[in-house]
């Protein structure tokens, strides 16, 4: 298998339409299908199989990309987890977000316990790499027995009303379901929501803007790299 990062080559589209279609996708709640439709109006004409293939090639690497150019995360996490339905299953999704609403990561678990929360807990300090001021949760008990292992020196609110932050940004994620008709596994739900949460930004003109060429130079950049390595 080659380790050569992903790129445009071997594609019958440019690099800027491809990652369009894909900002498109990831950025809003919208089918492949939807996406398919909205692409003549760039005057392109592609199937929504293909725009799935572009989707599964570059979404994750995307999103990672669009994450190394964000500020630094805030020192106040709100943590929230809701239910999803994977295949007739009840399963979990952990989220965490600073006190702007940014989001930090996700993670779907099959469980709600202190063995689940713990694993998100330190998740989350391997993959942003620092300790947060306070973290603030709903009064789920397993929170509170993950925190004295993981993070003692860490204040720890826990409250229904203080964590609305975390608990609003699960509306996105609702948005992707009902478009997609549920999620198919587990794995794959984890990959979307990791690439969604990553290339989907607040709205704000500015920042969708930047959300897009960010996109659009990821993928140049990746190009450029496959090249050097031939």
């Amino acid at each position: 298998m080659s380790s050569a990062p992903p790129s445009d080559q071997g594609h019958r589209y440019p690099v800027a339409v491809i990652a369009h279609a894909v900002w498109l996708y990831f950025r809003f709640p919208l089918s492949f299908r939807e996406v398919e439709e909205l692409m003549p109006g760039r005057g392109v004409l592609v199937s929504y199989e293909t725009i799935r293939r572009w989707c599964a090639k570059f979404g994750q690497v995307y999103a990672h990309a669009l994450r190394r150019r964000r500020p630094r995360p805030g020192d106040k996490w709100h943590l929230d987890e809701v239910f999803v339905k994977i295949n007739g299953e009840l399963t979990y999704l952990w989220r965490a977000v600073d006190q702007s609403g940014n989001a930090l990561d996700i993670l779907v678990q099959n469980r709600r316990d202190k063995a689940a929360a713990r694993r998100f807990f330190r998740r989350l300090l391997n993959g942003i790499g620092s300790v947060p001021r306070v973290i603030v949760t709903d009064r789920l008990r397993s929170y509170s027995a993950a925190h004295r292992e993981v993070m003692p020196s860490v204040e720890h609110r826990s409250h229904k009303g203080l964590n609305n932050r975390a608990e609003n940004s699960h509306r996105p994620t609702r948005q992707r379901e009902r478009a997609m008709k549920g999620f198919r596994s587990v794995g794959a739900a984890q990959r979307l929501l990791s690439a969604f949460k990553g290339i989907r930004l607040p709205r704000k003109r500015r920042l969708v803007s930047e959300s897009r060429a960010g996109v659009e130079r990821a993928l140049k950049a990746q190009a450029a790299d496959a090249a050097a390595q031939e």
